[in-house]
């Protein structure tokens, strides 16, 4: 599985804390490993159609992502939960 990040997402992930960045390091891990792993709580957001997924970094961040094919996967953002808001 190839995976492409969004310059919004690279943006993004340079902001946050580096205790952040440690927790998204390792959720990219078994991302890549299983994108539907249990500790991830990977799902379809609303509205279904538009295709945009995410999966948790902890409790509060999130990673915004979008099939683009069978192989490939566009990480749109991170952020915490109000980044749902954004993509609407």
């Amino acid at each position: 599985m190839k995976i492409v990040e969004s310059h919004k997402f690279r943006k993004s992930f340079n902001s946050l804390d580096i205790s952040v960045k440690r927790k998204t390091q390792k959720q990219f891990n078994l991302f890549l490993q299983n994108v539907f792993h249990p500790s991830l709580n990977t799902e379809k957001l609303e509205p279904k159609n538009k295709n945009i997924w995410s999966f948790r970094i902890d409790k509060n961040f999130r990673v915004i992502f979008t099939f683009t094919d069978k192989e490939k996967i566009y990480i749109l953002d991170i952020g915490p939960h109000n980044i749902y808001k954004k993509i609407k």
